[in-house]
């Protein structure tokens, strides 16, 4: 059992082959995918790819930092209307901050995190923090939650093993670990040996951030199979066995039994 737990397979980039796209991620055991939203324009797609898929492709509700700019009350008024009158999310996300590009907009995408925060919260439903350049405001925003019911998952964790010990700190939360991991200048294999197995899930982030030996390529959900194989070197575990602990650790936190 695999369990990719960030993958965009509703973009543009699979639109020519999604079946293909699909079947490939069943055939190494891929057994659920969990679909972030970005913003009001990808809602509709990622409905439609999760309905052609139910019971495999499961969808979130959010808006994503690099979405937020001067229309910010609009998109977030969408997530709001979606949450009241869409059951079927399984989380919010993908919600957070990134500084990498512009910090135009730093106050807008502050308060847009903490607003879907509280909704998390409000609806008990985890959050999927993106997080680029921002690891301190991330932090920051967080703290007060620390004791509370919030449960969710730090997307994409590159981070020094200073940051992983302040993540864990929250105990509903997880590290998402996906191909980055494999690259060859990558730290992430040191950090990880000072976070628990029970601590982390494995994504794709599809189409980015593709896994050795595919780097460069456009990534899919199947490739979470080559980031599984380096955790498990990592760990020194059977990848069987890291699988198993990853799959359940993912399912746990959105609530989906299998």
């Amino acid at each position: 059992m695999l369990v990719d737990t960030h993958s965009h397979l509703f973009l543009e980039e699979f639109s020519e082959d999604l079946p293909q796209v699909m079947e490939r991620a069943r055939k190494v055991g891929v057994s659920s995918i969990f679909m972030p939203n970005i913003d009001s324009t990808t809602i509709e797609p990622m409905l439609s790819v999760c309905a052609d898929y139910p019971g495999f492709c499961y969808p979130m509700i959010g808006l994503h930092p690099t979405s937020v700019n001067e229309t910010y009350e609009q998109e977030l008024a969408v997530v709001q209307e979606q949450l009241a009158g869409f059951n079927q999310y399984v989380a919010i996300g993908e919600i957070g901050l990134d500084l990498y590009w512009d910090k135009t907009f730093l106050k807008e995408q502050l308060l847009v995190f903490e607003k879907q925060i509280e909704w998390a919260l409000e609806y008990r439903l985890p959050i999927v923090i993106h997080s680029r350049d921002a690891f301190e405001y991330i932090y920051k925003v967080m703290e007060p939650y620390k004791h509370t019911s919030l449960t969710g998952i730090f997307h994409s964790f590159t981070g020094t093993p200073e940051e992983a010990s302040k993540l864990l700190e929250f105990e509903g939360f997880m590290l998402g670990i996906n191909g980055v991991v494999t690259f060859k200048k990558s730290t992430l294999p040191e950090t990880l040996l000072t976070v628990p197995l029970e601590r982390i899930v494995l994504e794709t982030d599809s189409p980015y951030l593709t896994p050795v030996p595919n780097r460069g390529k456009r990534n899919e959900s199947a490739n979470v199979k080559d980031t599984l194989a380096k955790v498990a070197e990592i760990y020194r575990m059977p990848s069987e066995y890291v699988s198993q602990v990853t799959s359940e650790n993912a399912l746990k936190v959105f609530g989906i039994r299998k």
